[in-house]
């Protein structure tokens, strides 16, 4: 059977992902020369020059504060009481997928791909702006790692396109059949299974991955 023009289209995307991601890799290094830091295993270590620049630059915690506007100081309160659900979340999902996945005989989602927590580092950055790094990066790398466990599960147990296109659904949407194609649904449903059964590691490698290596 002939490719339909959407798998044409998608085809050619992925080409131009690749590219992207190539771009992008070559800019990094660009970037990692500019701003002086090399990368040792997912380390990074600036030279002493820019160091110290960095450390003249960062901005005290009482100015920090002092200069803070009001409604940012009292919305932390709201932002900072999100880390429980955010952990209850990360517990449960990883305990279901160490179960669930292993009996459907799903490969499990690598969770370091997910979580990248590095601004942390930056002698720039005071004690507070530090703190804000690191929950921002472990609270959206939760979500990313959470979704593709969620696109794992919807693709073994329910591959069927919604009447509706959401804004940005998740990767693995265009694999799944029509919606109304009852025929095709259950034609693939097995095949599916099989499919995501058989994938390996269903994490492609990062850009974090490819500058490691």
């Amino acid at each position: 059977m002939p490719n339909s023009p959407i798998d044409d289209f998608l085809n050619r995307l992925h080409a131009l992902q690749a590219e992207l991601e190539a771009e992008i890799d070559r800019l990094s290094r660009e970037k990692r020369q500019l701003f002086q830091y090399t990368l040792e295993r997912g380390r990074v270590r600036f030279e002493q020059g820019m160091q110290a620049l960095h450390h003249h630059q960062k901005v005290g915690l009482w100015a920090y504060l002092r200069t803070a506007r009001l409604g940012h100081l009292l919305t932390a309160p709201v932002i900072y009481s999100l880390f429980i659900p955010f952990v209850l979340l990360d517990v449960m999902t990883t305990f279901y997928q160490h179960i669930c996945f292993r009996v459907y005989g799903i490969p499990r989602v690598v969770r370091s791909n997910y979580f990248v927590i590095d601004r942390h580092h930056l002698a720039y950055l005071n004690a507070i702006e530090k703190f804000n790094c690191i929950y921002c990066g472990y609270a959206s790398g939760l979500i990313e790692h959470v979704r593709e466990i969620s696109a794992q599960t919807e693709k073994y147990w329910c591959p069927i396109k919604h009447a509706r296109r959401t804004p940005d659904p998740h990767r693995l949407v265009e694999q799944f059949v029509d919606y109304g194609d009852a025929d095709a649904y259950k034609a693939r449903l097995k095949d599916l299974q099989k499919e995501i059964a058989t994938m390996g590691r269903v994490n492609a490698p990062t850009p974090q991955d490819r500058l490691d290596e």
